[in-house]
C-alpha cells in the first residue's frame, strides 16, 4: 500500500488549536490502531506544523481522512502538503 507524508502548516490560533487537541489526537490515535497512521508529530522549530506519515490505498483517501481530522475540520491547518514517499529503508519499508 503507498505511503505518503504529510505537511501540516497551523495556523496562529495557538489557543483554539491547544483547546481542540485532544479531540485531534484522539482521532490519530484510532488511524494508529488501524494502521493506517504510522507515525505524526508537531515540528520543534521554524512554522508552527507537522509531519504525518499514512498508508492510503490513493491521494483521494488520503485527502479523506485529513478532512475529517478535528484541526483540518476546526480551519486550524492553514495549509497541507500531501506527498506521495517511496520508504526504501527502515521500518515502514517493508
Amino acid at each position: 500500500m503507498p505511503t505518503y507524508a504529510v505537511r501540516y502548516t497551523y495556523d496562529e490560533r495557538t489557543d483554539v488549536r491547544d483547546h481542540f487537541r485532544p479531540e485531534h489526537r484522539t482521532y490519530l490515535s484510532a488511524l494508529v490502531e488501524h494502521g493506517t497512521l504510522l507515525g505524526s508529530g508537531p515540528f520543534t522549530d521554524g512554522d508552527p506544523g507537522a509531519l504525518l506519515v499514512l498508508r492510503a490505498p490513493s491521494p483521494e483517501v488520503v485527502d479523506a481522512i485529513l478532512a475529517d481530522d478535528p484541526f483540518v475540520r476546526e480551519g486550524l491547518v492553514a495549509h497541507s502538503d500531501v506527498r506521495a514517499w517511496d520508504v526504501v529503508l527502515g521500518p515502514w519499508s517493508a
